[in-house]
């Protein structure tokens, strides 16, 4: 298939081009506006080839996003493009509403105009949400389902909720071939370090604090990008159009939790410490919680069981496991994005 990727030099769409590159019948064409948290160095050089190209450009840019499709022919589109950082939402909501609505508008569009002229009936515009949609659960072991009403608490959240919407109506009213996936919080490796996970791991080795909001109670099910990855191609692949899948770890855990898990796998494998701490541990620093904090995401992904026959290869454990021994192993990665930030 030719499939263009929106947001493909990012954490999780780096991670989509790595999984289709490894399928030698995929064309792909990464289209990524290159912002602070995008990496193309993300995306390895030994899986580049001629069916791999990559296009510098914004999605915000509709008039060049008509010209790309008329000149690629994509058979499915995969839009990850998306500012997602809350904090980041709360002081600089504008940007938010740009990215995230009037480019998943303009993607929208574009597949719309391309559809109707191509006549593929293979055609599928595959939108990759989040689970933050739905707002807050209370601590009671209920799910975010498929049919969860939406009640986002953040201008981040809200954002992907009106993208959501105008991929639904997109569906259905022109006919637009729309699959949704909305998936709980994401980690691996590759992941820009403002996230809990990665900030956590690069503190620890450098002995600076460890940041958790409030008393660190809030919970998340965890999800390996790869699993991740694996999920989103297999839904491109295998989903009807006009579904939609929640995509979870089936590992819920509170944010003190995951900290302290990552000093237990830096203890591991990076005993020799900064030298102004005894353990990982006395970096904890614990500060005030920010607005409108949710305090519970739990993801029911039964239905994606069911379909399609997808679950998680990777435990919470397992994964946390790759990711710290990652990011130790590839500081060179993290001092290129630090550079290029400061730069």
């Amino acid at each position: 298939m030719k499939i263009i990727v929106t947001g493909g030099a990012g954490f999780i769409g780096s991670a989509v081009i790595r999984k289709l590159l490894k399928n030698t019948n995929n064309y792909v064409l990464n289209i990524d506006k290159l912002t602070y948290a995008s990496n193309l160095d993300s995306i390895p050089s030994d899986l580049i080839s001629e069916k791999y190209s990559f296009i510098n450009e914004d999605i915000c840019n509709k008039e060049e996003l008509f010209r790309i499709f008329k000149n690629f022919k994509p058979d499915s589109v995969m839009h990850l493009a998306a500012e997602s950082h809350v904090d980041r939402s709360i002081k600089h909501s504008s940007i938010f509403i740009e990215s995230n609505i009037i480019g998943t508008f303009n993607m929208l569009e574009a597949s719309r105009h391309f559809f109707e002229e191509s006549h593929n009936k293979l055609f599928k515009f595959h939108h990759i949400s989040t689970d933050e949609v739905y707002g807050d659960l209370k601590n009671d072991g209920s799910l975010f389902t498929e049919e969860t009403k939406y009640a986002p608490s953040s201008p981040y959240s809200a954002s992907k909720a009106s993208s959501d919407h105008l991929v639904r109506s997109w569906g259905r009213t022109y006919g637009l071939p729309v699959i949704i996936t909305n998936c709980s919080n994401n980690y691996g490796p590759y992941q820009f370090p403002e996230k809990l996970i990665p900030r956590i791991i690069l503190n620890g080795l450098t002995g600076k604090p460890m940041p958790i909001y409030g008393d660190g109670s809030q919970i998340r099910d965890w999800l390996y990008v790869e699993d991740h990855a694996e999920a989103l191609v297999h839904v491109l692949n295998e989903a009807k159009p006009n579904e939609t899948y929640n995509i979870g770890g089936h590992n819920e855990k509170r944010n003190i939790e995951v900290v302290k898990e990552i000093c237990c796998l830096l203890e591991e494998f990076a005993p020799n410490k900064p030298s102004n701490i005894k353990k990982y541990e006395d970096l904890i620093e614990h500060v005030q919680d920010r607005p409108g904090h949710d305090t519970r995401y739990a993801i029911d992904a039964s239905k994606i069981k069911k379909d399609l026959n997808w679950v998680p290869a990777e435990t919470f454990e397992t994964g946390m496991r790759k990711t710290v021994k990652w990011y130790i192993d590839n500081k060179q990665w993290l001092n290129d994005i630090h550079s290029k930030n400061e730069g």
